[in-house]
């Protein structure tokens, strides 16, 4: 019989030293990559954009809060699951952003969530690339002070694209969609070709309600509208259950010092201090050596972990990674 202690630590450091990873991979159930030793805590501090103190962006009535989802189809749940595999034809499902040297976060994870179910929900007749860009910079009551690259509320962020819609756009100088994401990417200690990330934040771009010079499509025109947004609910079933039938959705989880490191396997909390709150998008389940995981996708760009995705072990909680799912279903004109 396997134990899982839910996010346990034999110490508190802020920072991997070699000794702490070689102590990772000496029995953990995930591997730590050696690099990261002595990793600048402040920028894994900066990228975790979910408030863990109750500081949330305050929400106007017309946002109002999300419900929690009661009503769900009793469907038989299989041992491992894979939204890549299911709806092979929405390839967004298996992009990696890369939020660069913002708290952004929380609205990659709801963004990319919004464009996977787009697409499943017009049975892959429809593929816009939804803007991470005008979430960031325009949904004010969202970002912490009005900044999205100072965190924000990833609730709010579901709600604000039922209200207001949200407009295209694609990857850093991609000039792809309507308001394609200005913050460059970069590398999250990781040894590659791009710049290493920002010792400061990126300041918040302006918030600009006009397409690109160039994009033929209108900025009102653009938009696509969320139908409604909620909670997913905390239990493994619901959450499995939602993903498998609407596709995606967003959860979040507080980052501890060792996660930064992780390379491979399944993530369960082994020492380290609490680095702040992460939004990330789950897409699928499954099994590894024994232990229960959910398949994720990171906002880091593809060379962190295991091609920008990592597993976390499923059905404990761990590190509140079933406490904060939210979801919602896009508003698919003339279905």
């Amino acid at each position: 019989m396997l134990l899982f202690l839910s996010c346990q630590a034999k110490n508190d450091p802020e920072s991997l030293t070699k000794e702490d990873i070689d102590y990772i991979n000496s029995f953990a159930s995930w591997k730590a990559d050696p690099d990261y030793a002595g990793y600048d805590v402040e920028h894994f501090k900066k990228l975790c954009g979910v408030p863990l103190d109750g500081n949330i962006p305050p929400r106007p009535k017309k946002l109002g809060l999300l419900k929690e989802k009661t009503e769900y189809e009793a469907i038989q749940l299989p041992d491992t699951f894979d939204a890549r595999q299911k709806w092979p034809n929405c390839k967004s499902i298996d992009e990696i952003r890369d939020q660069g040297s913002c708290g952004s976060c929380w609205a990659f994870g709801a963004v990319e969530a919004i464009t996977d179910r787009i697409c499943i929900k017009s049975g892959g007749k429809l593929t816009p690339h939804i803007s991470t860009e005008e979430l960031v910079s325009c949904c004010r009551v969202c970002g912490l002070g009005g900044h999205g690259c100072s965190g924000g509320s990833a609730l709010a962020a579901w709600k604000y694209w039922v209200v207001n819609g949200l407009v295209t756009g694609g990857l850093y100088n991609s000039k792809q969609g309507c308001l394609p994401y200005l913050i460059p990417p970069c590398e999250h200690h990781v040894k590659g070709h791009r710049k290493p990330c920002s010792e400061k934040y990126s300041p918040t771009p302006q918030c600009k309600r006009k397409c690109q010079v160039g994009y033929n499509v209108t900025y009102a025109k653009d938009k696509n509208y969320g139908s409604k947004a909620y909670l997913v609910g905390t239990t493994v079933e619901k959450i499995a259950t939602e993903i498998m039938t609407n596709g995606p959705v967003q959860g979040d989880f507080t980052m501890y010092a060792d996660f930064p490191s992780y390379k491979s396997g399944v993530y369960q909390r082994t020492l380290g201090s609490s680095l702040g709150g992460h939004a990330i998008k789950i897409l699928g389940w499954g099994t590894e050596g024994g232990r229960p995981y959910w398949l994720v996708a990171n906002s880091w760009n593809t060379d962190w972990g295991d091609k920008g995705f990592f597993k976390i072990l499923r059905g404990v909680d761990e590190c509140g990674i079933e406490s904060g799912v939210a979801a919602g279903i896009p508003r698919i004109e003339k279905e």
